[in-house]
């Protein structure tokens, strides 16, 4: 009883701190000499602290309490099939250290361990000495992994089975891991910061290299029986359609995905099609990417133009077969492609509407995710957080 209620102090903290203790006992039911108690010990741990004072009620003014953000730091890694974005932030999100580096595409299961603790060694070195104020490290690793036991089953993109994260990277920082798909975790760190904060029913959309989404279901994260709820990606939308990396046919990220929009480019642009794309590259078509084609679309280029509309259409296909299944408050959509923005918009919206079954299905809310670049770290850091907050952590 005592961690719940130490759980419910702190959340309270986070979500309406600078608040004051009588506030606290107010708003949760707790007695005031509870509150009193735990505040106590809350502070002595460092996790909150005493702020400015507030408003009198007619006797002594109250001192409000907020979290010690800097007192404690989580990492965040961003694991994708081109890059690990790695951040150290404080307890309220703001990023303090950040950096990238690439992944060879022939990597090795042990070679890609190493990478990650060879980014987390530098990530951390400004911090030398203080490396006891790290409380945890969150992964976002693309692909299906296995939640509980913090294992990649399969990472597509890069061929890669049975990776254990978790395992290794607990043995070697000697600190709590979390491991979670990435676009779970973009889902959760929208929840908490971005876009799909306060809504209880919400759909995150990660469209990046390949295409995945994280569920949020009653304010909780949605795995499904084997921990591959969300895997879109890998929706058939076109059965003679291209070849996947997990071996279908005309998955939606064979349609829709950076990759596949580059595809598109070079087939079009090898066929006759006029487009700046190939003076961009002075002729080396392999050279385009979804980057390119989105400052070419920019340009009035007509092909790049039609591109993002077709993978808006295909998008929105999608997104229309999950809210006839799941019927979401909100989808939010991420990811490296999305930085298309309207482009890539518009014609998702479009298909929607044109292909819902019913008005309310029609206007289901779509946005953009705000998060950046960063968003799928910041989830991976709510990862911890979330243990941090949760009573079982805090016991």
């Amino acid at each position: 009883m005592k961690s719940l209620n130490r759980s419910i102090i702190l959340n309270k903290i986070r979500t309406d701190g600078p608040i004051s203790r009588a506030d606290i006992a107010k708003a949760t039911t707790l007695t005031p000499p509870t509150v009193s108690s735990i505040v106590k010990e809350l502070i002595d741990s460092g996790l909150i602290a005493e702020s400015s004072q507030g408003e009198s009620s007619g006797g002594r003014k109250p001192t409000n309490l907020i979290i010690n953000g800097r007192n404690s730091y989580v990492i965040g890694l961003d694991v994708g099939p081109k890059h690990v974005n790695a951040i150290l932030t404080d307890l309220n999100g703001e990023i303090l250290e950040e950096n990238q580096i690439l992944i060879n595409p022939a990597t090795s299961n042990d070679e890609l361990l190493n990478l990650l603790q060879q980014t987390i060694k530098r990530l951390i070195k400004p911090y030398k000495g203080q490396e006891d104020k790290i409380i945890g490290i969150g992964v976002g690793m693309h692909g299906v992994v296995d939640v509980k036991k913090g294992l990649s089953l399969f990472a597509p993109i890069l061929q890669l089975r049975n990776i254990p994260i978790k395992e290794y990277l607990e043995k070697e920082f000697g600190i709590l891991v979390k491991v979670e798909n990435d676009a779970r975790a973009l889902a959760l760190g929208e929840s908490w910061f971005g876009n799909g904060d306060g809504v209880e029913n919400s759909v995150t959309i990660n469209v990046g290299s390949g295409i995945g989404a994280g569920i949020v279901i009653n304010g909780k994260l949605f795995h499904g029986e084997n921990d591959i709820g969300g895997e879109i990606g890998h929706m058939s939308i076109d059965i003679n359609g291209p070849e996947c990396s997990c071996g279908n046919n005309g998955c939606l990220q064979t349609l829709a995905a950076g990759p596949a929009l580059a595809e598109k480019a070079r087939r079009e642009i090898s066929k006759g099609k006029k487009s700046i794309l190939k003076e961009m590259v002075k002729d080396n078509l392999e050279e385009i990417d979804g980057k390119l084609i989105y400052e070419a679309a920019l340009k009035g280029d007509q092909l790049s133009i039609d591109i993002f509309k077709e993978a808006g259409e295909y998008l929105g296909i999608g997104l229309t077969n999950l809210i006839h299944t799941i019927n979401p408050q909100k989808i939010i959509i991420g990811g490296g492609v999305s930085k298309a923005g309207d482009l890539l918009l518009d014609s998702v919206k479009e298909t929607v509407k044109k292909r819902g079954i019913t008005e309310s299905a029609k206007q289901t809310e779509i946005v953009l995710s705000h998060l950046g670049d960063n968003g799928t770290a910041i989830g991976a850091v709510t990862l911890i957080l979330v243990e941090l907050f949760s009573h079982n952590s805090l016991g």
